[in-house]
């Protein structure tokens, strides 16, 4: 099994000092970290950061008010169909897909693999899919407009290091498993990748910076209010938070914690 890290996708919000915690006020790069595992002879994707339509229509796919505040730039050879051509491979063999949440810049490349099955927790994909009025901003009807072959999984399963899990993909050449660590989102979860002896987390956006995780956390404070405002529940948030500092302080020999926007996270896997 071979796993590549890559970024699908490019945020560039102003403020570099309140959102990386140092430099100036002008941009700053976000990324969007995404997992493509070759799998035998199978391709799963972990996160599909922006598709091929949102770097041609990015006010029409993403919204307004996604592209005043973030200020996306997403790139045709950013995205995760793209880069799996870069690497020779065919994104017709992608068969899976899963995501640690449906937001639009974690899904917004499900239509460029119409094939895959997208292996997603059920309340997330329940959210998605029936958003309440605070919730459709993050949720774009566009991504799910060509009918995902959706896989639900509900709660319960096996246990992942004290977490609740539960296993997907049953079949395919991969240890994956969804954590459910709601808070950023109704259904939010990390992904659990068995990398050799060891596990890779990727835990989406249950937190943003990689200093949160260290004892005592520290957050940038433009991240910090973004967190809170962007939660569906945020004492599920921060206590989903204080949970991934634990499993790292107990268990970073075995697990490698990362998330989704940190560039400090996707340069560690060089």
């Amino acid at each position: 099994m071979k796993i590549h890290h890559m970024n699908c996708g490019t945020l560039c919000p102003l403020g570099e000092r309140w959102v990386k915690g140092d430099g100036g006020l002008g941009s700053t790069d976000i990324v969007c970290h995404s997992l493509l595992i070759e799998a035998g002879d199978q391709l799963v994707l972990v996160e599909t950061g922006f598709g091929t339509e949102d770097a041609q229509h990015p006010y029409k796919r993403l919204g307004v008010r996604f592209n005043l505040g973030l200020r996306p730039k997403p790139r045709a050879h950013e995205t995760a169909f793209e880069r799996i051509k870069a690497m020779g491979l065919d994104p017709a063999d992608v068969g899976h897909i899963t995501v640690t949440h449906l937001d639009l810049d974690h899904a917004g490349g499900l239509p460029d693999f119409p094939g895959a099955d997208v292996h997603v927790f059920g309340p997330e994909q329940r959210a998605a899919l029936n958003p309440t009025l605070r919730e459709r901003p993050r949720y774009r009807p566009t991504h799910f407009a060509h009918g995902p072959k959706w896989v639900p999984y509900e709660a319960g399963g096996d246990d992942w290091f004290g977490f609740g899990s539960v296993r997907v993909m049953e079949g395919v050449d991969a240890d994956i498993a969804l954590i459910p660590l709601e808070g950023h989102s109704r259904g939010h979860c990390a992904v659990a990748v068995r990398d050799g002896e060891g596990w890779l987390l990727h835990s989406g956006d249950a937190y943003f910076n990689h200093n949160e995780m260290a004892i005592p956390p520290s957050c940038p404070p433009a991240l910090k209010v973004f967190q809170t405002a962007m939660a569906a529940d945020n004492a599920k948030r921060k206590a989903n938070a204080e949970r991934l500092r634990e499993l790292q302080r107990d268990h970073g020999d075995e697990i490698t914690i990362f998330c989704a926007h940190d560039p400090h996270d996707l340069a560690a896997f060089g």
